[in-house]
């Protein structure tokens, strides 16, 4: 493996244990620390929100100004330091645009002026680093939140001597989600909004920020091989494969990987019995402890879970008209999560009308999602898109059978039990149509009942099913090395 060590700057709008609403924030705490440990040097840099967690243990470091060269004042910020797992993190702290109740929005409405929020962060990021005297080989751009630091380190700091041996990278962890917002949202960054340059502003109207992070960074990636793959086409793309494409021989898949310090059945201390595939004693305890815990009765019936946002992304279309008729059967289904009212709405009222094998939590609870992973026998991903997809991962680890549509990650990392017998871990489908969910949830279930033993052995065949971060680690660190043209011999 080369030796040659290197100087990441990692740029990220959440951080777990620090901020999160999603994936993303697990990708920015897993991923650091492991290329920590292959010895890189790495800094992270995200929002100093006013919900942040361990805020009150943040010393400021530098107060600064982001210069506007425009009519407005300046803007004034400090740089909060932080710490994870010994890692430096910087968080970026200007009252204006983070001190607020929501990191993107509040009430299922998003901040009128995101757009200005994340092009002063981005800006504001690369100030950081200058004021730290932090000078990257790699900055590592996460989501459309980044997407203007490619273009900036292209353009504003194009001579600065600083950024002179730079590369930058993009992630996109969710390419339905671009970040599109009028100019006018623009105005502190001069150089964008007067660009006439329709691979930054289309129209010379309104600005993609993810396309623009896409085309000018110099290396794109998202986070698994098949999604990548979709992301080349029309259907799969969401209107963005002609730019996948523009930039194919720079543009790979890397699988996230799982976190097995926080999900693991053998040391989890969110669960009440802990256990390991060579005995499952701790987790048919777990089962009758979640059914207790949200008011099922304690039956030696299968348990469907599921925990994820309310979005039609993760195939709600497919549940809501099929839900009754599973609910029929002789199972019990716990759903977790908040999003949509209209979805919330329906989950309620079938929960109202099926008491005793159905119970939808509207919140998001950290402890219930680890008791649900334990307890549960099967987990439910429907999903009409998953760019990778973490709770399959989880339940993998926790030997509960995930049940997913072939797409993205998903197909990645479940191997089909019909497909495959002998290598199974899960259960999937393909088309996207409600009849087809209910034939696999059917399937699941005639396994559970007919075959106890098959659904042992394939419960603790899920479990030797490893997604390691490290492994991860090491393809970034090679994209790393890609981006800077290190003609360097790599290890398999």
């Amino acid at each position: 493996m080369d030796s040659h060590k290197l100087k990441v700057l990692f740029i990220s709008s959440e951080v777990e244990g620090f901020s999160k609403t999603g994936g993303l924030a697990d990708v920015a705490k897993s991923l650091p620390i492991e290329l920590r440990n292959l010895g890189h040097e790495v800094v992270i840099v995200t929002p100093f929100y006013r919900t942040l967690k361990q805020r009150e243990h943040a010393k400021q470091t530098h107060l600064l100004n982001l210069h506007t060269d425009c009519s407005r004042p300046d803007i004034q910020f400090s740089v909060q330091e932080l710490s994870l797992d010994g890692i430096k993190v910087l968080g970026i702290d200007n009252a204006h645009y983070f001190d607020r109740p929501g990191l993107y929005g509040e009430e299922n409405n998003a901040y009128p002026d995101n757009g200005e929020r994340f092009a002063f962060f981005s800006l504001a990021a690369l100030l950081t680093a200058l004021a730290e005297d932090f000078s990257p080989d790699i900055i590592h751009c996460n989501d459309w939140h980044t997407g203007l630091i490619p273009y900036l380190l292209k353009s504003r700091f194009h001579n600065n001597s600083f950024f002179t041996n730079s590369k930058t990278v993009i992630t996109s962890h969710n390419s339905a989600f671009q970040g599109i917002f009028e100019k006018s949202q623009l105005n502190l960054i001069p150089e964008v909004s007067a660009c006439m340059d329709e691979r930054v502003l289309e129209n010379y109207s309104y600005i993609n920020f993810l396309k623009v992070g896409v085309l000018y960074a110099d290396k794109v990636n998202t986070v698994s091989p098949n999604y990548a793959s979709e992301l080349l086409t029309t259907l799969g793309s969401h209107g963005m494969s002609n730019h996948f494409i523009e930039r194919i021989s720079d543009f790979q898949g890397i699988l996230n990987g799982c976190d097995y310090n926080d999900w693991s059945p053998e040391t989890d201390k969110l669960i009440p019995f802990n256990f390991d595939s060579n005995d499952l004693t701790g987790k048919h305890k777990c089962k009758a402890a979640l059914q207790e815990e949200v008011g099922l009765s304690t039956l030696d019936v299968p348990v469907f879970g599921m925990v994820c946002r309310l979005t039609d992304q993760k195939g709600f279309g497919l549940i809501i008209p099929i839900l009754e008729r599973f609910l029929k059967h002789n199972v019990q289904l716990i759903i977790v999560g908040s999003g949509d009212p209209s979805i919330t709405g329906h989950l309620t009222a079938l929960a109202g009308h099926y008491q005793d094998n159905f119970k939808f939590i509207d919140a998001y609870s950290n402890e219930l999602s680890h008791l649900i992973e334990a307890g549960s026998d099967f987990f439910m991903m429907p999903s009409i898109f998953e760019p990778c997809g973490l709770n399959q991962l989880y339940s993998l680890a926790y030997g509960t059978l995930p049940i997913v549509r072939a797409v993205g990650g998903l197909k990645d990392t479940v191997i089909d039990y019909d497909q495959d017998p002998d290598n199974a871990n899960g259960f999937m489908f393909y088309d996207p149509n409600p009849n087809q969910l209910l034939n696999i949830l059917r399937r699941a279930l005639l396994l559970y009942i007919e075959q106890p033993e098959e659904m042992l052995r394939l419960k603790k065949q899920a479990m030797q099913s490893h997604f390691y971060w490290s492994d991860s680690a090491k393809r970034y660190e090679r994209l790393y090395h890609d981006a800077l043209h290190l003609d360097q011999h790599w290890e398999n």
